[in-house]
């Protein structure tokens, strides 16, 4: 599917209204460029009409939005006030298993990436940028002639198994957090890299890279690891922004795979020249959004909020993962922090993501899959249309519980964790995902509470932006558990704030504030008012007492 400006009154992720053309419309964007970026002391680009045949200066830029399920690149189309996407290429992603190995196809990744530039090349005349975003924690491992060891592992892959109870006996859980802010999951990089140590890889490798750094390399030859991503790894100190150095050392990591850290925005330099051959671009700068997909997801919050040290909103980046938190100028790390295994990973702007993640839309992705292998396929319509017709409330489960992590059936996980803890088992595909979102709408109220908690401060909106608003009545669940409005949208959010860190690289947009505004004058948002609070209020009392009241999980 397209998203065009052209397309925009037919749909709501991209809106344009009809603009002059001309020279006064050349003159009246180069005024607004000027007028915009003088205080900022932006660089103004320079104008690309001929004289006496001006016209408004259309901006492209090309986003690959790498996720675990699926990769494509986005154009985004900026004319000076309003962004536009057009999608160029979609293509499959998902782990590959080798034997009792999972892995992620890289080779298969990259050559996707090369069409989608190729189709970019014959289909817009100029583009001005390119970068990458995917999700964190994983990595390859590169010597130094540039040769790839291995496929990278999927954070799935089952190796990091008491991992984490090891890395307690080098340095206490409590050290580690006071060093890096990261919250604890099995499959951090720091973990993962326990994991290789009983591998000749981590003594032959130069080089770690990210996923998204990897793509980066490939792009641009550059070797760097970018700040966002990086914050994933529990690596990372969280306030130095350097690499922590003696934690490798403690844990008998090489420190001379650990690369110059650099910073959302910067310029790593054109395609490599066998690229630009191979589609057809030409001199394409390659820049560094924020790679993690939640920190480019993030920058696309339309809030009209400055970064302050008690923000009284919060976001929800809704897809596979939900990534719930808040967005402030400096890690919050505090015995607090670590009760409740909150993490500090890196934002653009100078910002620090203070968020949890939650386990999302996974459990009805998942339960979806297995029913369209039994031969069933449901839409994703059909299913909030069967779930808005089961009963509410009628069996909760912890969507973090470990059982669904990686499950080989989802739907009879759900049943078994109902059965379990002696509650009414699903007895449909519609009560099934009931449950599922009910759920997790429940645990977004949990996460909303410590947020308050954590920062002191009253949050009067909730920001929900990705795939997940597609779900208005996973939206809707979420006001009436939380007892605030929710603001849903973009959907595209990733792909938006990956574009526009581009163009704020460029000198097109004078920083995340004014790009901020640009997204809310170029997408439809969609508020939700909370209704039935009481009646949430009692399941959630249910919850908690099912889930354990201040569970850490």
């Amino acid at each position: 599917m397209v998203f065009s400006l052209q397309r925009a009154k037919s749909n709501s992720e991209v809106r344009k209204k009809p603009s002059p053309s001309g020279p006064i419309a050349a003159a009246l964007a180069r005024w607004y460029l000027l007028s915009r970026c003088a205080a900022a002391s932006c660089e103004v680009p320079g104008s690309e009409a001929d004289e006496g045949n001006a016209v408004v200066a259309r901006r492209i830029y090309l986003a690959a939005d790498l996720g675990a399920s699926s990769g494509r690149w986005l154009a985004g189309l900026f004319d000076g006030e309003r962004l536009g996407l057009e999608e160029v290429h979609r293509f499959p992603n998902g782990g590959v298993r080798v034997g009792p190995r999972l892995h992620w196809d890289l080779l298969g990744q990259w050559s996707h990436l090369l069409d989608g530039l190729r189709r970019a090349s014959s289909e817009y005349a100029e583009i001005r940028s390119v970068g990458v975003d995917t999700w964190g924690v994983d990595y390859g491992l590169i010597t130094n002639d540039g040769e790839l060891l291995g496929n990278p592992y999927h954070y799935r892959d089952a190796r990091t198994s008491g991992m984490m109870e090891a890395a307690f006996q080098v340095m206490p859980r409590e050290e580690i957090f006071r060093r890096t802010g990261l919250q604890f999951l099995p499959f951090n990089t720091l973990f993962q890299l326990l994991a290789a140590k009983s591998s000749p890889l981590l003594e032959v490798a130069d080089r770690l890279l990210m996923m998204p750094d990897l793509f980066h390399w490939l792009l641009s030859g550059e070797q760097v690891n970018e700040f966002t991503d990086a914050s994933t790894t529990q690596c990372l100190s969280a306030e130095e922004r350097r690499w922590d150095t003696e934690l490798l050392e403690r844990f008998g990591i090489p420190t001379r795979l650990f690369g110059p850290i650099a910073m959302p925005g910067t310029v790593l330099g054109p395609l490599l020249p066998e690229v630009q051959r191979e589609t057809g671009l030409g001199d394409v700068q390659v820049v560094l959004p924020g790679t993690h997909d939640t920190a480019s997801a993030v920058a696309a919050v339309p809030t009209e909020q400055p970064l302050s040290e008690h923000p009284d909103w919060c976001y929800i980046s809704s897809g596979t993962w939900s990534l719930m938190g808040v967005e402030v100028p400096r890690p919050v790390i505090n015995d607090k922090t670590l009760a409740l295994n909150f993490t500090n990973e890196g934002g653009v702007g100078g910002s620090v993501r203070l968020l949890k993640n939650i386990a999302g839309l996974w459990l009805v992705q998942e339960c979806r899959r297995i029913w369209s292998l039994r031969g069933t396929e449901y839409s994703w319509e059909r299913l909030v249309e069967m779930a808005q017709e089961a009963p509410p409330h009628r069996s909760l489960v912890d969507p973090d519980d470990p059982s669904f992590l990686a499950p080989d059936d989802m739907p009879a996980a759900i049943a078994d964790y109902c059965r379990s803890t002696d509650q009414p088992v699903p007895e449909n595909e519609g009560q099934i995902i009931r449950t599922a979102l009910e759920s997790l709408a429940l645990r977004y109220r949990q996460v909303f509470g410590w947020l308050e908690e954590l920062t002191g401060q009253k949050m009067q909106t909730i920001h929900v932006v990705g795939g997940g608003t597609k779900n208005r009545l996973l939206s809707q669940m979420t006001a009436d558990a939380c007892g605030v409005p929710v603001v849903a949208g973009p959907v595209e959010a990733t792909a938006i704030g990956n574009v526009l860190m581009q163009a704020v690289a460029s000198g097109d947009i004078c920083g995340i504030g004014e790009a901020r505004a640009v997204i809310r004058s170029s997408f439809d948002l969609e508020t939700f008012e909370p209704r039935e609070t009481q009646r949430w209020e009692e399941a959630s009392q249910r919850w908690e007492t099912l889930i354990g009241r201040g569970t850490q999980s």
